[in-house]
């Protein structure tokens, strides 16, 4: 069974599952929903040292440059 059909599945389930089973569902989830999104000190760390560097290069727009292409969208 594909991950899209088992996704189907659960949402199925879910709808009409009892809150007891619900919330025990969502306890043996509630990390990874709670972490989802999140990035580790080290990625933090790597993304901020890149994005510092491309300032440092020059690499960058101006918020006023930004909002004059957001208007030609």
């Amino acid at each position: 069974m594909t991950a899209v059909a088992i996704r189907k599945k659960l949402v199925n389930y879910l709808q009409v599952a009892d809150e007891k089973k619900v919330k025990a569902i969502y306890a043996l989830l509630e990390e990874d929903i709670e972490q989802e999104g999140r990035i580790n000190v080290e990625q933090y760390n790597k993304e901020l040292e890149e994005a510092e560097s491309e300032f440092a290069k020059g690499d960058y727009i101006s918020n006023a440059a930004m909002k004059k292409r957001i208007k030609q969208w």
